[in-house]
């Protein structure tokens, strides 16, 4: 196998260079990742690969995006295909499995995985012209609790921005906050604020009452003493650690707090979540009104 394709994907005019033909190509020792791109089959598929692999089709100044690009920053969200780029030239790229945005304003370069990519700034506002507006929470919180931008920059980013999808994305910045630290965190929150119910704090710390810690929880009423909790894993966890668990949540539970825990299959049924969340603060004392399941909630 040549040096320059043993380790990387390589095209179909590439491996003919060297002497390969359109039959070698379909041979056990390769694998096809798109339509004219290869790669060894003994390497490994990452997803930096794939991406990696398309960019041998697109034009020279082709940029991941979108999707693509919150994927590199370490947020996937939906599949990973098809793969998003951009490019300031005026290509078209007429495949399933890969998009070439042609985006107004100079595209300028981040790396990420040693690939070029939109910085995340930009990469928010791409996105908000393609996910829902939950998705594109999910993607701010990310990027700022993550480091790769503040709520100061990305604000300071919008007030600036004449991008397409700004205007979603300045609606979308209203729910972003700094100490979000997980997706499902911010979907159970968004639910609940969409519901009309009061925000609560992100992981927000409980002390006793000698000013000792207790325990950082996901969702916090202070006002309330109500706690909502997401448990994604609690079956893969050790018997050790879910007694650790359950160890924590009566401690909270004795000093006046209500836990509401949420489990992966909850999701399921969201509005039950919501109702759960509701009950618990109405028996703590919150006289507000009750959910409201709008088409802003839906």
């Amino acid at each position: 196998m040549p040096e320059e394709l043993r380790d990387r994907p390589f095209t179909t005019a590439t491996a003919r260079s060297h002497g390969f033909s359109r039959q070698d190509l379909t041979s056990a020792r390769f694998r096809r990742l798109f339509r004219g791109v290869h790669v060894p089959a003994e390497v490994p598929v990452s997803f930096a690969l794939l991406v990696r692999a398309a960019l041998l089709l697109l034009p020279d100044d082709a940029l991941a995006s979108h999707l693509t690009a919150l994927r590199l920053w370490g947020l996937g969200v939906r599949s990973v295909l098809p793969l998003h780029f951009s490019t300031n030239t005026a290509a078209q790229v007429r495949r399933d499995d890969i998009r070439l945005h042609r985006r107004r304003g100079r595209l300028r370069m981040a790396v990420r995985d040693h690939i070029g990519c939109t910085g995340p700034d930009r990469t928010y506002v791409d996105l908000a012209t393609i996910v829902t507006l939950v998705e594109l929470v999910q993607a701010a919180d990310h990027l700022v609790h993550r480091g790769h931008t503040s709520c100061e920059q990305l604000r300071s980013y919008l007030d600036r921005c004449h991008l397409d999808g700004v205007v979603r994305a300045r609606r979308a910045f209203a729910y972003v906050r700094e100490r979000a630290e997980s997706p499902m965190e911010t979907l159970i929150r968004l639910m609940l604020v969409f519901a009309r119910l009061p925000e609560p704090e992100c992981n927000h710390e409980i002390l006793d009452a000698r000013e000792r810690f207790v325990a950082r929880c996901d969702l916090v009423y202070r006002r309330w003493r109500v706690i909502v909790e997401y448990d994604g894993a609690w079956h893969e966890r050790s018997k050790k650690q879910r007694a650790r668990d359950r160890t924590r949540r009566e401690d909270l539970e004795r000093l006046g707090w209500t836990v509401v825990v949420v489990l992966e299959d909850d999701l399921r049924s969201p509005k039950a979540i919501v109702w759960r969340v509701y009950v618990a603060l109405r028996d703590k004392g919150y006289d507000g009104a009750r959910p409201i399941f709008n088409a802003m909630w839906t």
